[in-house]
């Protein structure tokens, strides 16, 4: 199924193409203090001992086979972790889905998306890595995991294969991932390449303010070259340079909020794709922009995308994030702000997100529900549409017939009623269980009919939904 079962996921690297993105050409490399922003000077340079309970030391010999898994060099700050226990199902296929950020001789990898493909269930699995994640680079040193490429860059007699490989052999052994193909980006393609791919139009459930720069060409450190710029709620048409912005701004939130603006992109792109027929485009885009990717993907491997996509829906993509429940900050001894992980609650995440899925998991993908927007506001339904989605239901707009209403109900449309399901699905919506009615309607074995009111709040946080 290997031969075949990854063409799926490599619409997610064209996808990705347009939206793993740190920093675009219009970002400041030095942020300027923001009118009526008060900026916090940076802490001296203190040193705490890193938290224990995250390390486990091994001795000095990684004993990993050649000729990219060597011993430490520099003596770390810090215990070397023992190398996690290989995760990844061997019918399944990852890629890595890179955005860098190129300044001088320097890249860094600053955005880090998995993306895990089951043939067999047909699930794919996005997992976001923070830039500062704080790991062993096999045979270097405990460094930030957005420094493993360059350091595979810069020392090519240790590692022949490069950067790339270095990235992949890092992952390997901190997450427990094999990583089979990776594609990097730099920043410089990304506007062309959103707009070759016609815009993007991006379910934005949370309304999303943060700094716009005015005139890219002029000087970012000018405050009057800069104003708030707000998002959403809403259905938002975004071309390269609003996707830039949105893919990379962190001014007013933070690196794991931003992993979430990725992923929204990312799999925006790729319900499009499958929608317009991107995929048939796919020769073309390759060619025409091949230079500004760095990739072990052929364009042979990517021809039969176009048959094998869409036997992905959104509802079968699931989307987990390694942030704050898994992590904790930490300053090294030279002060740099890392993200230290907790190895068991890591682990843990990593197995549940590469699992199978269960029989609930599997049922909910087959419970359709239809959604009417009677809320009065008009992206209303493809917000909720988007919200299933994420919780692993197919969803789909129907017509609505209702006009508008004060209240959200749930219409439970098969004869018999599976309670934890329906409530499964009223607790992914915000709505209590008193929403829930049994409107049984002949032939249905299995589905859902949600109205949405006025009453209905479409922010939401994929972070907290557990699938």
């Amino acid at each position: 199924m290997r031969g075949q079962g990854w063409l799926v996921l490599a619409a997610l690297i064209l996808a990705g193409l347009a939206c793993n993105f740190p920093v675009g050409s219009a970002a400041p490399v030095v942020t300027p203090t923001m009118p009526g922003e008060t900026r916090t000077a940076p802490p001296a340079a203190t040193h705490t001992p890193a938290p224990a309970i995250s390390f486990t030391a091994t001795a000095t010999s990684i004993n990993w086979p050649p000729p990219h898994f060597g011993s430490p060099g520099p003596t770390p700050v810090t215990a070397v972790p023992s190398p996690m226990p290989l995760l990844s199902n061997p019918d399944s296929v990852t890629f890595l889905l890179i955005g860098s950020d190129r300044r001088t001789s320097t890249v860094r990898t600053d955005t880090l998306i998995l993306a895990n493909y089951q043939p067999e269930y047909r699930m794919v699995t996005l997992i976001s890595v923070p830039r500062d994640l704080y790991v062993y680079i096999p045979g270097w040193t405990m460094q930030r995991i957005n420094a493993a490429y360059q350091h595979g860059v810069g020392n090519a007699g240790l590692y022949p294969e490069g950067g790339l490989q270095l990235l992949k052999d890092t992952i390997r052994y901190n997450l427990g991932i094999e990583v089979d193909y990776a594609a990097l980006v730099g920043f410089d393609g990304f506007i062309n390449i959103v707009d070759a791919l016609g815009g993007v139009d991006v379910p934005v459930a949370c309304a999303y303010t943060d700094w716009h720069i005015l005139d890219p060409q002029g000087d970012a450190e000018d405050e009057d070259n800069w104003a708030l710029y707000t998002v959403g709620p809403g259905l938002v048409y975004m071309d390269g340079d609003l996707a830039l912005w949105y893919a990379r701004s962190r001014l007013k939130s933070s690196d794991f909020d931003r992993g979430r603006r990725q992923q929204e992109l990312l799999r925006a792109l790729f319900g499009q794709a499958l929608q317009f027929n991107t995929l048939g485009r796919l020769p073309d885009l390759y060619r025409e922009f091949r230079g500004a990717v760095e990739t072990d993907i052929g364009l042979e491997d990517l021809l039969p995308l176009s048959q094998a996509a869409p036997g992905v829906g959104l509802a079968q993509i699931r989307s987990v994030y390694i942030n704050g429940d898994v992590v904790q900050g930490w300053r090294t001894p030279q002060n740099a702000a890392v993200l230290i992980p907790n190895q068991a609650k890591l682990y843990a995440l990593l197995q549940r997100a590469l699992g199978v899925p269960d029989a609930e998991e599997q049922a909910h993908t087959a419970a359709y529900v239809e959604v009417w927007n009677a809320s009065g506001q008009p992206d209303w339904g493809e917000l909720a549409v988007t919200r299933l989605q994420y919780g692993g239901f197919a969803a789909g707009a129907g017509n609505n017939e209702r006009g508008q209403v004060s209240r959200s109900v749930i219409e439970v449309l098969s004869e018999t009623v599976n309670i934890e399901e329906a409530q499964a699905l009223a607790g992914l919506l915000g709505l209590r269980a008193e929403a829930l009615v049994h409107v049984p309607a002949p032939g249905y074995a299995s589905g859902y009919r949600l109205v949405l009111g006025a009453d209905y709040n479409p922010c939401f946080n994929p972070a907290k939904i557990d699938r």
